[in-house]
């Protein structure tokens, strides 16, 4: 049978996995998604701890949660789209955008 524990487990292994990428990649679409990802384990444990202790918090944390993703992404790449107009290039090493 699954427990919590295991849905927790899943959910600590995803949000390491998640910062591992933010640390190491430099394409700022991948980072998004690594952010994505981290984001989405926090959300399996409030829907894990939710189930566990019989109540819905979790799943309306979850919800809003959603929402603030989806601008969250939307206002990404909408900076990145500007970022690469201007310095031809998205990759994060080269970008400096406090040099004219």
């Amino acid at each position: 049978m699954i427990t919590t524990s295991h849905f927790l487990v899943l959910s600590a292994i995803l949000f390491t996995t998640g910062v591992i990428g933010v640390l190491v990649k430099r394409n700022p679409i991948v980072i998004f998604m690594c952010v994505e990802l981290m984001l989405n384990a926090a959300n399996l444990s409030f829907i894990a701890l939710g189930r566990h202790f019989g109540q819905v918090n979790g799943q309306m944390y979850v919800i809003f949660a959603l929402a603030v993703a989806a601008a969250e992404v939307s206002v990404g790449l909408g900076i990145i789209v500007a970022i690469f107009r201007a310095k031809e290039t998205i990759n994060v090493d080269e970008v400096n955008l406090l040099k004219s």
